[in-house]
């Protein structure tokens, strides 16, 4: 599986909008280490966005 396809797969997941027929083919064909190193990433950058749009707000609103 591509890069691509994993990141697919896991923005699908944090939506909660994909279809069970196509989750489950794709589950029988990916590695379990790429798919949690890939999850832990995005839930890292996610995070890491957060962080960084509230921090710009509170300089913003406190200037």
């Amino acid at each position: 599986m591509s890069v691509l396809s994993y990141v697919r797969m896991i923005l699908w997941s944090f939506f909660g909008i994909r279809k069970r027929a196509g989750a489950d083919d794709e589950l029988a064909r990916v590695k379990p280490g790429v798919l949690i190193v890939a999850a832990l990433s995005i839930a890292g950058l996610f995070g890491l966005m957060v962080w960084t749009l509230a921090n710009v707000a509170v300089r913003t609103l406190s200037s």
